[in-house]
């Protein structure tokens, strides 16, 4: 090889190297910003207080996780906004009646029309708890009670178990979405994490088909999330 030539590969590798650490830096700089800003518009897209809702459904699912979640649930069908109700992640020795003890103008309601999931310990098994119950009802519309931080990961577990059903969010503003800024370091490591969870839900449920969630929804930690 001749003087000129090594000088021009030499050049040519040390071209190479530099645009190899240009792209490998653009990345880095980009893969934090963009989570950030995914963030934000997480963020934004929360509801900061409940809507009332457009049309009524087949059936009702409440998530539970705060009491508020329950007894939305119920008002929603004591006023004819679906035709039963299901209570999904409920512990394992609550009845029916225990929960009529606590609002007990619905006592026969909750008797006729209410039914209880013992099951699921966390999102996914609450999606696969519903898709059963949807199922065997025979509905095709669904109206979904869960927090409002919850509901982005809970529509995307959900819309997977049940693709050909319809879901109609409806999101319960908690006290403490209510009362506490966003940005103040509880709210924001709650959303964060349930960020990051929604992330997790997204990618796999792109690369896993559904009816593997079957058999690992219960497998899960018992530690609901």
């Amino acid at each position: 090889m001749t003087g000129n030539a090594a000088t021009a590969d030499r050049a040519g590798k040390a071209g190479r190297l530099k645009r190899a650490l240009g792209a490998a830096l653009a990345i880095l700089i980009a893969v934090p910003v963009l989570f950030a800003a995914g963030f934000l518009w997480f963020v934004w897209r929360m509801p900061s207080e409940e809507v009332a809702l457009a049309r009524s459904a087949d059936g009702i699912v409440v998530l539970t996780g705060g009491a508020s979640r329950i007894l939305d649930g119920i008002e929603l069908l004591a006023a004819g906004r679906g035709k039963r109700l299901l209570i999904s992640g409920v512990h394992r020795g609550t009845t029916t009646g225990e929960i009529a003890r606590t609002v007990p103008e619905y006592a026969r309601l909750l008797a006729c029309c209410v039914d209880l999931d013992h099951s699921a310990v966390n999102t996914l098994g609450n999606a696969v708890e519903t898709r059963h119950w949807v199922k065997n009802r025979g509905f095709r519309s669904l109206i979904v009670v869960t927090s409002s931080y919850h509901m982005p990961r809970t529509m995307v577990e959900l819309a997977w178990q049940m693709p050909d059903v319809e879901l109609i969010p409806f999101p319960v503003i908690s006290e403490k979405m209510r009362n506490e800024p966003w940005w103040t370091a509880a709210s924001m490591r709650l959303l964060f994490f349930e960020y990051v969870k929604y992330l997790v839900a997204q990618v796999r449920t792109r690369l896993e088909p559904a009816s593997a969630s079957t058999d690992f929804a219960g497998d899960r930690s018992r530690t609901r999330s």
